[in-house]
């Protein structure tokens, strides 16, 4: 029997509740391996992980079947119950609803990738991707127009 072949690559990103510094080193490495777990679980390949206290970027390669909002759903899930749960029960940390999606090109993984890999050095450098940093969150009340889309 044949199987699909695809390479399905796509960069994530989101952000603690209010962007507050939640992600400390000392609980760090535990939310990335979380997040690698949960990638395994769902059948796709977690290529790079890394983030600053506020927020994550991961970069993975997909499953036939796991769609985006499964993986970004289930990543955030599980490694904030990890955190919540587990390493720092008594303490807040919450992530926020939204997140940004992004697409790419087998060609393009290797810039994704080191652009992840070293986000605190970019941070600390101010050499950032905007648009690889945006996380989308409406205001309340907010519609989005037809106008407004890309077709």
């Amino acid at each position: 029997m044949r199987t699909p072949y695809t390479q399905l690559y796509v960069h994530l990103v989101w952000a603690t509740w209010d962007r507050l510094p939640l992600i400390t080193p000392a609980i760090e490495p535990r939310i990335y391996a979380c997040i690698t777990q949960k990638c395994r679980e769902l059948k796709c390949v977690p290529l790079a992980i890394g983030g600053i206290e506020d927020h994550v970027h991961l970069l993975a390669r997909l499953h036939t079947t796991t769609a985006v909002a499964t993986l970004g759903k289930e990543v955030k899930g599980a490694s904030s119950h990890l955190v919540t749960h587990e390493i720092t029960p008594d303490e807040f940390f919450k992530w926020q609803g939204a997140y940004g999606a992004f697409t790419l090109r087998k060609s393009d993984v290797p810039q994704v990738l080191a652009y992840v890999r070293h986000q605190k050095q970019h941070h600390a450098d101010r050499a950032l991707i905007e648009e690889w940093e945006q996380v989308y969150e409406p205001e309340p009340g907010e519609q989005i127009h037809e106008n407004d889309l890309l077709v």
